[in-house]
């Protein structure tokens, strides 16, 4: 991977994690795998759209918020005890 893609990937993980945070987001604090579960098949779907559109734009986009949602349940996950984080994803 390019240096420069892992320092973009690192950067959105700490978004996230700050999101997450003790005085974050309300919102994101209170998401759970089960309320992100619609978000996740929304974004999925959207992908598959961008695939069969053969839209090289529209599927960068939709693979990013594919990616957030990623980043978003790695961080749901480490936050229970034994849990994983992206680290163990990746």
């Amino acid at each position: 991977m390019r240096e420069e893609a892992a320092e973009s990937l690192r950067r959105l993980n700490e978004v996230v994690e700050r999101l997450r945070a003790p005085g974050g987001c309300p919102w994101d604090r209170a998401q759970t795998h089960r309320s992100l579960r619609p978000y996740l098949l929304e974004e999925t779907y959207e992908v598959l759209e961008a695939i069969d559109l053969d839209g090289s734009e529209t599927l960068r986009e939709e693979l990013g918020d594919l990616l957030l949602q990623v980043l978003m349940h790695s961080a749901i996950a480490a936050e229970r005890d034994g849990g994983f984080d992206i680290g163990d994803v990746a």
